[in-house]
């Protein structure tokens, strides 16, 4: 195995051939090696792993790809192909650190492989779309970005700065990244993870679990409850990087179900549970769903609860129907798990504006959601525990806390 530090690059080498080559020239020069992947549709092309090898990873021939005249459907298959090659050379560590530079479909093709890749492998895209929306590109993954200002076209005095600059950071966390996991092979030992979901108005509880779970022993990783922080803490517990999970904000089923700007997508709650890691969960800020400014609140909801958080966040209250069904999602999520769950209900609120004086207080409501949940996890093997406590009232967090590190100390 190299003591230097392998840059894979992923291209398409049928149109992007010559800027590839100057790529791998210029990581050599940098004193890493390059690994070159071919995703070209109709590229035969010299590469260490060529398109046909790429399309075989996902059960696909190249030449039936190419005689279908689908682009869509052969960018599709080579862009689950190479996931499914980079994801195997990193865990031969012979890959470490990905780099692409493209236009929109290299860089939907290139970015499945570098969101397929865990939390902190270096993975860098250079990409004529990365002005815009980024989000396909990025997903949950720690992906960088960088505007290519150009297009890919040729090496210009222009391009050839910007992607010299991204080939020279690159190799520098390829090499960091390295160091790190030889470090990590020879037995450096860490704290177990667990990942924690944290909103403003959960806050108290959730500094308090925190501080408990270092006491434990435990390194732990706060996500922020905005849709991205609840897909990228089901994306560590998919990878398996979790000893545990203390889930005591779960708001973005809420904007899932009503509509709201900070959905986390319809199977948050779940890869815990798939994956058998052990879970204590709550229901804090399940009491609102979040849009942006007031003005952009759709107008069918004019009649209900809304406190404008800052000039940009507008909250509105949940009603006990919505309460309702999501204690019933909540319930099929946790009742499938094939790990150990304890699911808190804090009796006196969910939330730093669902308290007695605060606007959101509403008993009804937090009692349908409470209701729902307690009928449909009956008979199963979810714990169920009433907590008559507000989330946010000292010692919440901590009970919480010292819960999950039994669970996980039975698991273990």
């Amino acid at each position: 195995m190299p003591t230097q530090p392998t840059v894979a690059l992923i291209g398409t080498m049928d149109t992007k051939g010559a800027e590839y080559a100057w790529l791998a020239d210029r990581v050599r020069s940098h004193g890493a090696e390059a690994l070159t992947i071919d995703v070209g549709t109709f590229s035969d092309a010299a590469a260490d792993v060529s398109a046909h090898d790429v399309a075989a990873a996902a059960g696909h021939d190249l030449d039936a790809l190419r005689a279908s005249g689908d682009r869509g459907a052969a960018m599709e298959a080579m862009a689950a192909g190479v996931a499914a090659v980079v994801v195997d050379l990193y865990e031969q560590g012979r890959v470490d650190g990905v780099l692409a530079v493209g236009g929109s479909g290299g860089s939907s093709v290139a970015s499945r492989a570098m969101q397929a890749l865990p939390v902190g492998a270096p993975k860098l895209l250079v990409s004529t779309m990365a002005s815009g929306d980024v989000s396909p590109y990025v997903g949950e993954s720690d992906v960088t970005l960088v505007y290519s200002v150009v297009d890919v076209a040729g090496i210009n005095s222009v391009s050839e700065q910007v992607f010299g600059n991204a080939v020279a950071a690159v190799v520098a966390m390829a090499g960091e990244h390295r160091a790190h996991r030889t470090q990590a092979r020879a037995g450096g030992a860490h704290r177990p993870l667990v990942g924690l979901s944290m909103f403003g108005l959960t806050t108290p509880a959730v500094d308090e679990a925190r501080a408990e779970l270092v006491e434990l022993g435990y390194e732990p990783l706060v996500f922020h409850a905005t849709g991205a922080g609840g897909r990228a803490l089901e994306k560590l517990a998919r990878d398996g990087r979790l000893a545990g999970v203390l889930d005591l904000t779960t708001t973005e089923l809420a904007d899932d179900l009503v509509g709201g700007v900070l959905s986390a997508g319809p199977h948050r709650l779940e890869a815990a549970g798939q994956e058998g890691v052990p879970q204590v969960v709550s229901l804090g800020a399940l009491d609102m769903v979040n849009f942006g400014p007031r003005a952009t609140v759709p107008a069918r909801f004019d009649d209900r609860t809304f406190v404008v958080h800052n000039p940009t966040v507008t909250l509105m209250r949940t009603t006990p129907e919505e309460n309702a069904e999501l204690g019933r999602r909540i319930a099929a999520k946790l009742g499938a798990a094939r790990g150990p769950v304890t699911l808190l209900l804090p009796l006196r609120g969910v939330s730093g504006i669902d308290a007695d004086g605060e606007p959101f207080r509403d008993e009804a409501a937090d009692a349908a959601l409470f209701g729902a949940l307690r009928e449909g996890l009956a008979g199963s093997d979810v714990e169920v525990v009433d907590v008559d406590a507000h989330l946010n009232d000292p010692g919440f967090g901590r009970d919480a806390a010292r819960r999950l590190h039994a669970l996980v100390a039975q698991h273990d």
